[in-house]
């Protein structure tokens, strides 16, 4: 087995599964050209430092399932990429890891959620997380494991801020990136692979509602299948990243952002091995506007006997997701519902931090951002998303008291509303 590859032999609306209807078409805006503007020329950003007592290790690994032919090429098999964060004994020597490659981080600047963004004037590339590659893991704290997937475009690593908490608490978390639907994938053979949803979802506007409708759960089918998969081999992944460190065996959470959300709660649904899921603000049926009655997901029409948490942007929650309110009802587990006052769609993922900083240093409109990542300060975005999604895993995965922060209202994030 090569130190980067797992294998086996086996077998539009802002929250849709397709995230954001016009945006998964918006290229950016070109502003000059690349030859005429250097990097040193691009603005460069800072991603916040983890609050837990581990410091934070990482490796990223190619996996290949050879059980599937690709969905979106008909390659003979199919292949992820993963980063696996991991609390770590020690980092010293160990180099902090860029938040995406250079081939990723060209994709996100031509193909992105956040319409309006100019493109080649933010070095993507140059952002450091503060996981340090390849630094041996603590078999102390590594007792837990979380899947983590994306929204629609994102690449997995715009989860960095709370895959990196986790890491710091304790929880081994694996990112997954889905390729051909992810903005660009760079394998460790230097290959970058694009979406290929924009030019999915134009024909399947051009040929009537029924076929977006199938794009919609071909999409989530392809993630749901891809978070099994790296079910399938997560002990190998485990003992690639983290040797003797690894906790094989350990209980297993998921948990993602709009469509990656989705993949959650319905990996819940359907795999008895997932102790319990989050979805931040995911809609959990296809539809193109979160707020259609209809298309529910199985998960949403059958509900789930597992712990789950819902974390909605400001004005969707229950109440107001038909979607929500079916997974509710139905459902017989311990659930939360919260809502973060003042969030946008994208406030569940870096951008909540990233894209202030790139509006200010652009001179960008105020309206721009706030359409991105609503009007909540960054700082209190990051901590209440932290505090909760950290505190559900605790309760969930390692039996840890959260203070009772999961049991109600708290003063200490007066922005979070219980539902």
């Amino acid at each position: 087995m090569d130190a980067n590859e797992i294998t086996t032999p086996r077998g539009p609306s802002r929250r849709s599964v397709l995230a954001v209807g016009t945006a998964l078409l918006t290229l950016g805006v070109p502003v000059g050209t690349a030859a005429a503007r250097t990097r040193d020329a691009r603005v460069r950003l800072r991603l916040p430092a983890p609050t837990g007592p581990h410091p934070v290790g990482t490796r990223s690994l190619r996996l290949v399932d050879r059980s599937r032919r690709d969905p979106w090429t008909g390659a003979p098999v199919r292949e992820l990429m993963v980063d696996v964060r991991y609390p770590a004994r020690s980092v010293a020597g160990h180099a902090r890891a860029a938040q995406m490659t250079a081939g990723e981080a060209a994709g996100f600047d031509r193909l992105n959620n956040f319409g309006g963004l100019p493109a080649d004037r933010v070095d993507w590339a140059a952002t450091r997380t503060f996981a340090h590659t390849g630094a041996p893991a603590d078999r102390h704290a590594a007792r837990s494991v979380v899947l983590y997937s994306p929204g629609v475009l994102d690449p997995r690593t715009l989860g960095t801020t709370l895959t990196d908490e986790l890491a710091s608490r304790g929880h081994v978390v694996v990112a997954i990136d889905h390729p051909y639907d992810v903005s660009a994938v760079e394998f460790p053979d230097g290959r970058v692979v694009t979406s290929r949803l924009p030019q999915e979802f134009e024909a399947a506007q051009q040929a009537g509602p029924d076929a977006v409708t199938a794009l919609l759960k071909k999409t989530a089918a392809v993630r749901v299948a891809d978070v099994r998969f790296v079910l399938d081999v997560l002990d190998d992944v485990l003992r690639d990243a983290l040797g003797d460190a690894a906790p094989c065996g350990a209980p297993v959470g998921v948990f993602g952002q709009s469509a990656g959300g989705f993949a959650a709660l319905q990996a819940l649904h359907d795999d008895p091995r997932i102790a319990a899921a989050a979805d931040l603000d995911g809609v959990l049926a296809y539809v193109q506007d979160d707020h259609d009655e209809g298309g529910l997901s199985t998960v949403a029409a059958q509900g789930v006997d597992r712990p789950f948490l819902l974390m909605g942007s400001d004005g969707d929650d229950r109440t107001t997701v038909p979607s929500w309110r079916e997974l509710w009802r139905h459902s017989t587990g311990w659930r939360r519902d919260l809502t973060v006052r003042g969030s946008g769609h994208a406030t569940y993922t870096d951008a909540a931090t990233l894209l202030p900083q790139v509006a200010d240093r652009l001179g960008l409109p105020r309206e721009m951002l706030t359409d991105w990542v609503g009007t909540v300060p960054a700082a209190r975005a990051v901590a209440a998303q932290r505090a909760y999604v950290t505190a559900f895993f605790d309760r969930w995965l390692r039996d840890r008291d959260d203070d009772g922060l999961l049991d109600g209202p708290s003063p200490r994030f007066p922005e979070v509303a219980f539902v």
